[in-house]
């Protein structure tokens, strides 16, 4: 049994939590107004505290599952952070979505002080977090990587080690730059057929015969034939973030960014003219909107 405290219990953590506990480890969650309920988790054997150095004074393990770059800094850095509790050979492991750069800071921060740091991506969804079926893309040292890697199991099905830290986190960019651009260039093209008056079964269908068929077809596929936008929880606030994060880490690196440029600009305007928390679906919708004024 390993000691953790656990930061960011969103639709993401939540599940996490719960198939940590159910693989008997004691678990301690940060208060926060962002959280999911925590009546299942409780009733589960959770305890809970009001600072991240508190938690970090009372943990073996940090995990880290919380918005973005910022977020992470602050639990981390903060007045009343992890830093400020953490014991020598703490291990933080970081399931955000954050800028490589700052990965690269905190972590060595961290490690200053005695801990041990993975950065420890995630992909899927909500649905496979509480099965315990996530995929994780791991950052750090490989003894430290392998070392976890049965705690880890506790809540993913495959788990990958991409390298030194920040790799992880770079990783996930770059999936979600694939993923989220494919969605959007989806999106674009069922929003011209809609108003060129191309149905939606026969884009569906065409596309799934030939080089358009993938998971991005088949994740906006219900939406484009029934309305049903559930087939992709993510946010359109979220998918904004991670492809800012993904064009910040092409400036640094000096690579290329003119697709992912595009794509965030859609995702930015979409968050203007909508809600930030609609789902990425709903893109097409906004869309037709627009071109159709």
């Amino acid at each position: 049994m390993t000691t953790i405290g656990m930061i960011g219990i969103g639709m993401m953590g939540h599940g996490i939590a719960s198939n940590l506990l159910k693989h008997g480890h004691s678990l301690t969650l940060l208060e926060h107004p962002g959280n999911q309920p925590l009546d299942a988790l409780l009733a589960a054997g959770a305890l809970t505290c009001n600072t991240p150095q508190a938690l970090a004074q009372q943990s073996q393990v940090v995990l880290l599952c919380v918005t973005g770059s910022p977020q992470v800094e602050a639990v981390l850095l903060g007045e009343d952070g992890v830093l400020k509790g953490m014991r020598p050979g703490t291990i933080v492991i970081d399931c955000s979505t954050a800028v490589p750069a700052s990965t690269e800071k905190v972590a060595a921060l961290v490690i200053a002080q005695g801990g041990q740091f993975l950065d420890s991506a995630m992909t899927r969804t909500p649905k496979e977090a509480a099965e315990g079926r996530l995929n994780l893309l791991v950052g750090g040292d490989v003894a430290l990587f392998e070392s976890c890697k049965p705690l880890l199991s506790c809540f993913a099905e495959n788990i990958v080690h991409t390298g030194p830290i920040g790799s992880g986190h770079r990783m996930k960019l770059l999936h979600n730059f694939v993923s989220l651009g494919s969605v959007a260039l989806l999106a674009e093209a069922a929003a011209c057929a809609q108003l060129s008056g191309v149905s939606a079964q026969t884009f569906v269908d065409v596309l799934a015969m030939g080089g358009g068929w993938g998971a991005a077809l088949e994740r906006l596929k219900p939406a484009m034939t029934s309305g049903d936008t559930s087939g992709l929880r993510f946010s359109m606030g979220n998918a904004l973030k991670d492809l800012t994060y993904y064009n910040q880490m092409a400036l640094d690196a000096h690579a290329d960014h003119t697709v992912a440029q595009a794509v965030k600009s859609t995702l930015q305007a979409a968050c203007l003219e909508g809600d930030p928390q609609a789902l990425v679906p709903e893109l097409i919708g906004l869309l037709v909107k627009r071109q159709g004024t």
